[in-house]
């Protein structure tokens, strides 16, 4: 599939990060791994955690064996700092395992796009918290995007 540009574009001013951001957040919570790959270039670099990936095919692998293990899976992404064509951001999300222990995992993320507003780079440092299920903080029924009236990551003191 060729490159189908995604607004907003570089250079980033705090409105368009602020809806990049959202906009990814949205797209991680579908839970749909290659309509997520699609936000990615053709050649996207990834770090996550201590795995290594290139390229769209193993974006899509990634995601589909990540929301098999992560169960119930919900995020929320919030804009940490942004450049003309990078952003930083700060992320939460709470899942279960297959045995139905419930985590909440932290983590930073820094991007770099290409003009056409797919991201180039991805580098994503994450640590998991076991919580209990009581703890979760995460509440909205379906899969999807998390509603507009639910709290953020500062509103929930995260």
């Amino acid at each position: 599939m060729t490159n189908v540009p995604r607004p907003p574009l570089p250079p980033f001013d705090r409105a368009g990060a602020l809806i990049k951001v959202r906009r990814a957040e949205d797209a991680w919570n579908g839970r749909d791994p290659a309509k997520v790959a699609l936000a990615y270039t053709p050649d996207s670099r990834w770090r996550n955690r201590d795995v290594f990936l290139t390229g769209r095919a193993a974006i899509t692998e990634f995601l589909t064996a990540k929301w098999v293990r992560e169960q119930d899976y919900r995020l929320i992404k919030e804009l940490w700092a942004f450049t003309d064509h990078r952003i930083a951001v700060r992320f939460v999300y709470e899942w279960r395992d297959a045995s139905g222990r419930w985590f909440r995992s932290h983590g930073n993320e820094n991007w770099a796009f290409d003009a056409d507003g797919l991201m180039a780079e991805r580098h994503a440092s994450i640590n998991d918290v076991a919580i209990t299920e009581d703890q979760r903080l995460f509440h909205w029924d379906r899969a999807g995007p998390r509603p507009d009236d639910h709290p953020g990551l500062t509103e929930l003191g995260l």
